[in-house]
């Protein structure tokens, strides 16, 4: 998962997640699902924004090929935090945000039909 700056715009987000998977799949990696859950706000200031595109990739790949791409992020300045975990199994479906924003949209389209 990374933070972006809050004063790119979508298309340059989408631009580093294809460069990440581009870094993963060269080393012989694999990215399962690639989820961008928008601009969201920060509960605290990082690196001076208060909000941050947040991107989650899943990726199935050997620890040089992880150390290389956290060596990269960490050298662009449009990424102002990441964090990587290991997991045992990756959840199949969307994520968690992303089934939260979904039930969100059907909600307030509810509403507003009534």
């Amino acid at each position: 998962m990374f933070l972006a700056r809050q004063d790119l715009s979508q298309s340059q987000v989408d631009a580093l997640a294809a460069a990440s998977t581009e870094i993963i799949e060269s080393n012989e990696g694999k990215v399962t699902k690639t989820e961008t859950w928008g601009l969201k706000n920060l509960a605290y200031k990082i690196k001076r924004n208060r909000k941050a595109h947040f991107v989650m990739l899943d990726i199935e790949a050997p620890a040089g090929v992880v150390a290389e791409l956290e060596r990269q992020i960490a050298i662009n300045e449009d990424i102002i935090r990441w964090l990587t975990i290991r997991v045992d199994e990756h959840e199949g479906g969307p994520s968690v945000m992303m089934r939260k924003s979904d039930r969100e949209r059907r909600s307030r389209r509810d509403r507003e039909d009534n």
